[in-house]
């Protein structure tokens, strides 16, 4: 067990509320793994004065210095891999080969920001005037909030702090109360490669004592927040009251579509991985089959033999398959939606129950559970559950199944297994998704791409690749006339 701090201005305090949180590992309840504090408003405060006061320097830093930074944190969590990796099984709960791919892609952002720091372009274009030139540049805002969610405790939040910082941004992280000592271990990491104190500040404690002042604060020019879509629209009415910059990635309710001529033993691995995986609590879940008829029996089949194959147990194991939820509530939750699978007519073919066996008896573990002859109306084939709960609905066609896939208020990350090229081109037209996978699970958004979707599941930004780095600066446009006379923009051009 590890006692954590706020960390405010580079140095670790107890938050002034004196009150404390601990974290514990949702595979074996009584292990506890940190104690954190339980920060206040104050607290909040003092790091945003913090952050405030480093922006003026770290502005001024060079974009290829801020990038020499974020390669130091790329190599130094190289050689901590393993202990980050093992660390997050053990607060989050999933298995140990998922956990060090979470940290990879920490590691891969960390080495795109380092070669985004030299190459970070604005335009030169030409000008309508003679003798005047014109180009643009991207500037940062100020102090940014970032608030990142407890599923991807490496991943996410350097979606966040890389783009952030290396922008010329200072931040003040809010860590998830369930995933929050991978984030305070990433912090320290920062603080080792020679992070000018007060740029990158965290703060611990619940989003209901401390979000509302983080909406409010005045010296807060952005926040970043990844979430369910009930709190990002919260947070996008507030920040939009004083014109906050406002970045949200929200839920999903992604669906595979398999046709009649694909490969069924690839969309069969691709399902089990894509709604199984991290236990269904990843907002990219394959939460939804969607099987052309001719193949529907025979499929469901395949996939209630492999899903009652999966082992469950603690994450550490090498060779388990499922971890646990995060929390008991999480669990609760979970079987809450298997209840009104039930209750709306359904037909579960595998799990619905907790898993209390050996090792599991002390943890959070829920069976991958299936219903199939699933409505599209249904509320288990419309509402985001976030766990390892599977709808499966049958499509007479193709054409059929793409209306069952855009069903849905959501529009994060969708699949569809066919062999047929010309279907695959009408699929990637037909979905109403930001991300699309062909001959691929929902799930394994790589770090150099564009990450986010449509409709409720956010609000137009893009985590990921490039497209991070426009939420996190402002566009200047300038321009420079060397002509030593007035010249007038639309009025001396006039034929």
């Amino acid at each position: 067990m590890k006692q954590y701090k706020n960390l405010i201005d580079g140095k670790l305090v107890d938050s002034k509320s004196g009150r404390t949180f601990e974290n514990r590992n949702p595979a074996n309840w009584d292990e506890v793994v940190g104690v954190f504090p339980k920060s206040n408003v104050e607290d909040l405060n003092m790091a945003i004065e913090a952050a405030k006061k480093a922006y003026k320097k770290w502005r001024a830093v060079p974009w290829p210095m801020r990038s020499e930074i974020m390669r130091k944190v790329a190599q130094i969590m190289i050689a901590k891999k393993e202990e980050l990796s093992q660390l997050m099984t053990r607060e989050m709960g999933k298995v140990i080969k998922e956990t060090r791919g979470d940290t990879q892609e920490g590691i891969d952002t960390a080495l795109y920001a380092s070669l985004e720091g030299r190459k970070f372009y604005g335009y030169t274009l030409p000008s309508e005037l003679p003798n005047k030139s014109c180009m643009t540049i991207r500037e940062p805002l100020g102090v940014w909030s970032l608030i990142t969610p407890w599923n991807f405790p490496i991943a996410i939040p350097t979606w966040k702090i890389f783009p952030c910082l290396l922008s010329g941004n200072t931040a003040v992280v809010k860590p998830a109360t369930y995933t929050p000592a991978c984030v305070g271990e990433l912090a320290q990491i920062f603080k080792e490669a020679g992070l000018p104190d007060g740029v990158l500040n965290v703060v611990y404690g619940s989003g209901s004592e401390i979000g509302e002042a983080i909406l409010n604060h005045p010296d807060i020019v952005g926040v970043s927040f990844t979430g369910s879509s009930e709190i990002g629209k919260r947070i996008g009415e507030v920040c939009g009251k004083t014109l906050k910059r406002c970045s949200l990635e929200l839920g999903g309710k992604n669906g595979q579509v398999v046709l009649k001529d694909a490969n069924l033993e690839l969309a069969l691995e691709g399902i089990l991985w894509g709604a199984f995986g991290t236990t269904g609590q990843r907002c990219t879940a394959t939460s939804r089959l969607i099987l052309e008829a001719p193949i529907y029996d025979k499929f469901i089949d395949m996939l209630k033999a492999r899903a009652e194959a999966l082992t469950l147990g603690n994450g550490l194991n090498e060779d388990i398959d499922v971890g646990p939820l995060v929390s008991e509530s999480q669990r609760e939750s979970i079987h809450g939606y298997v209840e009104i699978g039930r209750k709306e007519g359904a037909r579960m073919v595998t799990g619905g129950e907790s898993y209390k066996q050996g090792e599991c008896a002390n943890g959070w573990f829920y069976k991958p559970t299936i219903f199939v002859d699933v409505l599209p109306t249904m509320r288990i084939a419309q509402e985001e559950i976030f766990g390892p709960v599977l709808s499966v609905i049958k499509a007479k066609d193709f054409n059929e199944a793409m209306s069952i896939l855009n069903n849905t208020v959501y529009g994060l990350s969708s699949a569809i297994y066919t062999n047929d090229l010309n279907l695959a081109h009408k699929a990637i037209e037909l979905t109403e998704t930001g991300i699309v996978y062909i001959n691929a699970p929902t799930i394994g958004a790589e770090c150099h791409l564009p990450f986010g979707g449509m409709k409720d599941t956010g609000n137009g930004h893009r985590e990921g690749g490039w497209t991070a780095y426009e939420i996190f600066t402002e566009i200047k446009t300038i321009y420079i006339d060397y002509s030593g006379s007035l010249q007038k923009a639309q009025i001396d051009t006039q034929g």
